[in-house]
């Protein structure tokens, strides 16, 4: 098995629906805002080499929406997918799998593509892989969190016959990828955990969406549930520390990977680095 980091891009989200009742004082020291209170996130999806399969975990914002709506998130860097894929040696066409940790816009963006006058799917020969609760979910959404949920991205996987659903039995999705599913973002969001080089390594998606977001307080305001993140934020910090786990994290705009430590003041970050130096 190999990892490797896909970075798709950079965007811009309010400083303060990324951190919630946390005051401005405090987290734009940790990520600061421009004049707008607009702070610089990443768009960083893993790509599993497992066998004959190639297995990609989320893919951004892609490019296929009107420039108004693009224009709102600030999308800037050099990295896209198809770069970061044949930085790797693959292509689109290479991608067996694509694991949906939820259908958010940021998340599914890069599923399909404009051929002409349709949406297709932008990875031909792969199959898409959500669960049936959250599709339900993301199909007839809340008044809240349609904005978040474009039928362009999700319908049109559906229309393909290229989705899955994974079922009870999550664990069969691969031999070495454990899914948690968490429920305060957003219903049954699904966080892969790898087996890998001894570790677990698992991907955070938007439960800790950055290293500045792993103290418990610190909730974003786009959470559906945010007392239910809390809880699962709490639950899952103290088995990873107890269980050595290596965070990696989709939106944090420099640090992809951490270890954590129990300090005075609560579990915290410990080392920082890259996938790659693992």
């Amino acid at each position: 098995m190999q990892l490797f980091t896909i970075d798709t891009g950079l965007f811009k989200l309010d400083g303060g629906a990324m951190f919630g009742v946390v005051p401005k004082s405090i987290w734009n020291k940790l990520n600061p805002a421009d004049d707008n209170n607009m702070c610089t996130w990443a768009m960083r999806c893993l790509l599993i080499q497992d066998g004959n399969r190639l297995i990609l975990i989320d893919n951004g914002i892609g490019n296929k929406q009107d420039e108004k709506f693009l224009g709102h998130y600030y999308l800037h860097g050099n990295d896209t997918l198809e770069k970061s894929l044949a930085k790797q040696g693959f292509s689109t066409d290479d991608i067996t799998d694509v694991f949906l940790t939820h259908l958010h816009f940021d998340h599914c963006g890069g599923s399909i593509k404009r051929e002409g006058d349709k949406l297709v799917p932008a990875f031909k020969n792969a199959t898409f892989w959500t669960n049936e609760q959250h599709w339900k979910t993301a199909t007839t959404p809340n008044d809240r969190e349609k904005a978040s949920f474009l039928k362009d991205n999700i319908l049109p996987i559906q229309e393909s016959g290229q989705l899955k659903f994974i079922g009870d039995h999550q664990n069969d999705f691969s031999a070495n990828f454990q899914i948690r599913q968490v429920f305060g973002h957003t219903e049954a969001m699904m966080l892969p955990m790898i087996n890998y080089k001894g570790k677990t390594i698992v991907f955070m998606a938007d439960l800790l969406p950055s290293v500045g977001h792993i103290p418990v307080p610190y909730v974003m305001a786009y959470d559906m549930f945010p007392l239910t993140t809390l809880h699962e934020k709490k639950s899952f910090l103290t088995e990873a520390v107890q269980n050595d786990y290596i965070l990696f994290f989709e939106h944090d705009p420099k640090i992809e990977c951490c270890s954590l430590q129990m300090t005075e003041k609560g579990i915290r970050a410990k080392d920082s680095f890259e996938l790659k130096e693992l």
